[in-house]
C-alpha cells in the first residue's frame, strides 16, 4: 500500500475512532445480548476495503488475538521470502561411497522446513538411496543448528502435552513430532496402526473393545505413556465407534526426529550400522542433495486454513533466520517489526512466537484491519486470501453453515479468546474487512455474535 494511501487510511480510521461508543448494529447487539457477553469483551471493526469504517466497537483496544496473529506471520513472510521461497533441507556425506555402501555419515541439516512430513522424508531416504547409498557403516546425524531455540514444554500452555498443537518448532522438524494411530474394530478387538514407524518403539497391535456408543473413545482408551517407548491402553475401544484416527504428539518429543528417521530409513529398505544421533555438519562438505520443501504459498495455505501452530512458529523463525541470519524468537520479532513499521506504518502488534498460542501477544481490532487492507492492495492478496477459511465450506470454518459461502476469514480461538479476521463479500460484489474478537472467561459464545456480523456486513447497507 503507497504510504499516501496509508496515511488517508489512517485519517478515515482516525475519525471512526471518534465514533467508537455508537451502537452496535440491532441484530448484532441482540446476539450479543443472548451471548450474554459484556459490550466491554469485544471489539470489531468493519470497513470496506479502502474505505472509512462502517462500525467500530473499541477498535483500538489490545486484545489477545489467539491464532489472528497468524495473519501478521504469513503475510510477513509473503512480501519478504516471496511465495515460492522453498526450504532445502541439504544431505552430506563424510565418506566414499562403494557398492552401496557409504563407508562414513550421513548428515541431514534442517533448515527450518514446515512440512518434513511422514511422506516427503520418506521420499528424501528414498532418493538418498536413488544415490547408491543402501547401507551407512557410520551413523546418521541430525543437525538442528539452524534455529537457537530455548528449552520447550508441550504441557506449559495448557497442560495437554499429547495435543499435536503443542509441538514445538524445530530446525530439522518432522511430521510436527507427531504420530497418527488408527483403530479398526475386528472380532473382538480393534487392530491398532501406527504412522509413521518409530525405532525402538512398540505400540500393542491390538486393544480390547468394549460395548457401548461412541462418546469420549479416547478417554475410555485410558492411554498411558509413561514409558514413551511401550505405551499402553488400559481402557477399551467403544464398539459402536467403527474406525477412528487419534493424531497424537509422541510422548518424548526430543527423541522423535531420530526415531522417525531410523524407522523409516529402514522401512525403505536400507542398512544402518551406526545410529540416529543429534550433531552438526563438519565445516568444508558439499551437499550431495538438497530437498526442497512446498512453496510457501502453499504452506501459509496449510497455516492459515487449519491454524497449524508449530508450521506459523517454523514460518516465524524463518523470517529471523533470512532476514536477521539468526533462528531466533527474537531476530524473528525484530524482522517482523520493521516489516510492519516499513509496509503496513504505526507501532506493530505485540509478537511472541507468531503462532498465537501465546498468553502475551496482544493486537487491536485496527491494526489488524489496517493488515487486511494492505493485503487487499498487495500483488500478494491472492496469496493471503485463498489462505483464509472459506465459511461452510473448509478449514477451521466448515462448519459454520448459517454463514456459508459468505466469508474467507481465519479464526482464532483459546481458552478465554475466540475472534475472526478476514474478507466479507458483500451482496453487491464489494468487499469488506472484518475483525472482531472477544476476550472474556465465556468466550465461546462470541461464535454468535460473529455469524450475526458476517450477515450484517454481507447484506450492505
Amino acid at each position: 500500500m503507497p504510504r499516501r494511501i496509508r496515511l488517508a487510511w489512517g485519517l478515515l480510521a482516525l475519525a471512526a475512532g471518534l465514533a467508537a461508543a455508537d451502537p452496535l448494529p440491532p441484530e448484532v447487539e441482540a446476539a450479543l445480548t443472548r451471548s450474554r457477553l459484556p459490550r466491554d469483551a469485544i471489539t470489531v471493526l468493519v470497513a470496506p476495503v479502502g474505505g472509512a469504517p462502517r462500525l467500530a466497537h473499541r477498535a483500538d483496544v489490545p486484545v489477545n488475538p489467539a491464532s489472528l496473529a497468524k495473519l501478521t506471520t504469513t503475510f510477513a513472510a509473503l512480501e519478504l521470502l516471496g511465495p515460492a521461497f522453498t526450504w532445502q533441507t541439504p544431505v552430506y556425506v563424510d565418506g566414499p561411497v562403494q557398492g552401496g555402501m557409504l563407508r562414513g555419515n550421513l548428515y541431514l541439516k534442517g533448515q527450518g522446513d514446515p512440512k518434513l512430513v511422514t511422506e516427503r522424508l520418506w521420499l528424501l531416504l528414498r532418493r538418498v538411496q536413488a544415490l547408491g547409498i543402501r547401507q551407512i557403516t557410520g551413523d546418521i546425524v541430525l543437525d538442528r543448528s539452524a534455529f537457537e531455540l530455548p528449552a520447550h514444554d508441550p504441557a506449559a500452555f495448557d497442560g495437554e502435552p499429547l495435543r499435536p498443537q503443542n509441538a514445538g518448532p524445530d530446525a530439522l522438524l518432522v511430521n510436527y513430532k507427531s504420530v497418527l494411530l488408527t483403530f479398526t474394530p475386528e472380532a473382538g478387538t480393534a487392530r491398532l496402526q501406527v504412522e509413521p514407524p518409530l525405532a525402538g518403539v512398540q505400540w500393542p497391535a491390538t486393544v480390547p473393545v468394549a460395548a457401548g456408543e461412541c462418546a469420549d473413545w479416547r478417554a475410555a482408551l485410558r492411554l498411558d505413556v509413561a514409558d514413551p517407548a511401550r505405551p499402553r491402553f488400559d481402557g477399551a475401544y467403544p464398539a459402536g465407534c467403527g474406525a477412528q484416527t487419534w493424531p497424537l504428539a509422541f510422548a518424548e518429543p526430543a527423541s522423535y526426529a531420530a526415531r522417525a528417521v531410523a524407522g523409516l530409513w529402514r522401512e525403505a529398505g536400507g542398512q544402518l550400522s551406526g545410529q540416529v544421533r543429534d550433531g552438526r555438519v563438519p565445516p568444508g562438505l558439499k551437499p550431495l542433495l538438497e530437498w526442497p520443501s512446498p512453496p510457501l504459498a502453499d504452506v501459509v495455505r496449510d497455516i492459515n486454513k487449519f491454524s497449524n501452530n508449530v508450521m506459523a512458529q517454523q514460518v516465524f523463525l524463518s523470517l529471523g533466520l533470512q532476514q536477521r541470519g539468526r533462528g531466533t524468537p527474537e531476530a524473528a520479532r525484530e524482522a517482523v517489526r520493521t516489516w510492519w513499521r516499513d509496509r503496513i506504518g504505526g507501532e506493530p502488534p505485540a509478537m511472541d512466537n507468531g503462532s498465537g498460542l501465546s498468553r502475551s501477544e496482544r493486537a487491536t481490532a485496527r491494526q489488524l484491519a489496517d493488515l487486511l487492507q494492505a493485503a487487499w492492495g498487495s500483488a500478494l492478496m491472492p496469496d493471503l486470501a485463498a489462505s483464509l477459511p472459506l465459511a461452510g465450506v473448509d478449514g477451521t470454518l466448515r462448519r459454520a453453515r448459517r454463514t456459508s459461502g459468505l466469508a474467507h476469514l481465519k479464526t482464532g480461538s483459546l481458552r478465554d479468546v475466540a475472534g475472526v479476521a478476514g474478507y466479507v463479500h458483500g451482496a453487491s460484489g464489494r468487499r469488506y474487512v472484518l475483525v472482531a474478537v472477544a476476550n472474556h472467561p465465556q468466550a465461546v459464545a462470541f461464535r454468535g455474535v460473529i455469524d450475526a456480523l458476517v450477515e450484517w456486513t454481507a447484506r450492505e447497507p
